[in-house]
């Protein structure tokens, strides 16, 4: 795939529902619930303390000021409220996809069932293809994370069928195994992209 185009300034996306945008200091304490929530995280090895939430929000908010584009802190327009996140990422060079460029989201439940994932993914794809000029858009999940190979699929991404054991999670570890979904730019062109129209801004 060719490399991601550096950015200079930071991409922020509005769509009919949500904002995508830099991170806020305020919404780490809102982060921390949602990373402590134990179905937010059952797909996940193991629950975050407050520390490890707070130490992977600012390396989000880290990439995104340097690149311009990340994992966006996702907003819903109506109150203003934080949700969780959405967007993109150069995931560890140990995956079977890297060098890639992921798609990825994590919500609190509250916000589950509205179809908030797949709005602000769309958006975040429309970046990945025509702003970044990526040829492919990677995304990954647990073998049993239903409700996430759903979204892959509502985006129009295809199973790859190359099932990989993922490096951090442990040896004999229930979620170790992943599944690996792929969206190439010329099948997003022809058969995507018009559904997803206006979509953001």
């Amino acid at each position: 795939m060719k490399p991601a185009r550096p950015m200079t300034d930071i991409i922020e996306l509005t769509t009919p529902r949500l904002k995508l945008r830099q991170w806020r200091k305020q919404d780490r304490n809102i982060f921390a619930c949602v990373n402590a929530d134990p179905d937010v995280m059952r797909y996940y090895p193991a629950l975050l303390s407050t520390q490890e939430s707070d130490a992977l929000a600012d390396r989000i908010e880290s990439l995104i000021a340097d690149q311009g584009w990340g994992f966006w802190a996702l907003e819903e327009l109506t109150g203003g409220r934080f949700i969780g996140f959405t967007g993109l990422h150069r995931p560890d060079e140990s995956l079977p996809c890297a060098p890639c460029v992921e798609i990825g989201w994590r919500l609190g439940k509250d916000y589950w069932g509205h179809g908030y994932a797949t709005e602000a993914a769309t958006a975040a794809l429309s970046v990945a293809f025509e702003r970044l000029d990526c040829e492919e858009v990677y995304a990954f999940t647990a073998v049993p994370n239903l409700r996430s190979q759903a979204v892959m699929q509502r985006l129009g991404m295809q199973d790859t069928g190359r099932n990989f054991d993922h490096p951090k999670v442990p040896e004999g570890h229930l979620l170790r195994e992943h599944v690996l979904y792929s969206l190439g730019k010329e099948y997003w062109k022809d058969n995507i992209k018009q559904q997803g129209a206006g979509v953001y801004r």
